[in-house]
């Protein structure tokens, strides 16, 4: 297990206490099995992208919130690659970097995803509403299905939407696809 897993686990564990939620409750919430969440709290197991997305989904929080701890963004205004926070699925090889924390005064983040090519990460309609993203492309070929609605973008290009339907990415073609998401938390807009 990676050092990231166990804060994973232990994010988990600390966001369901916070909650008071039953290994079943965040079970029938998230549609992830209770002995998968038991194994992740335990880290008998590395989660993907997916179940992780199902997870922040049931608890509420954003994938970023799921991931690590809340910190305080403050000190030097340059934050270097190396101190940047980076997460790889098991399953896809989908590697997401925490380019920029959460800032409470803009209710903003940002996050880098390189898609490896022909990856697909499903994701859930996010329990609670609390945030927006902004997708803009940086290199590559990726497919968004927002609901129903389905996007083919190209470099350059950008899209905003919220969590309140399921989406998936899709690495299309031969290239891996990296993307940005500006993460806007409605709470801290509030």
């Amino acid at each position: 297990m990676t050092t990231l897993d166990q804060a994973i686990a232990h994010r988990l564990a600390h966001l369901r206490g916070q909650q008071r939620l039953s290994l079943a409750q965040l079970a029938e919430r998230s549609g992830v099995s209770k002995a998968m969440i038991s194994k992740i709290e335990r880290q008998d197991s590395s989660p993907t992208a997916a179940v992780l997305g199902r997870l922040a989904s049931g608890l509420g929080v954003s994938l970023s919130q799921l991931l690590a701890e809340d910190k305080a963004v403050g000190g030097s205004a340059l934050r270097r690659k190396a101190e940047q926070d980076t997460w790889r699925d098991p399953a896809s090889g989908y590697v997401r970097r925490q380019v920029a924390e959460l800032d409470s005064a803009s209710g903003s983040e940002l996050v880098e995803i390189d898609l490896p090519p022909g990856q697909r990460i499903d994701y859930p309609c996010w329990h609670s509403q609390a945030y927006r993203q902004r997708l803009w492309v940086v290199a590559g070929t990726l497919v968004v299905t927002y609901g129903e609605d389905r996007h083919v973008m190209e470099a350059g290009d950008q899209l905003d939407f919220a969590v309140d339907r399921p989406v998936s990415y899709l690495a299309q073609g031969t290239r891996s696809c990296r993307y940005l998401l500006n993460i806007l938390h409605r709470s801290a807009l509030a």
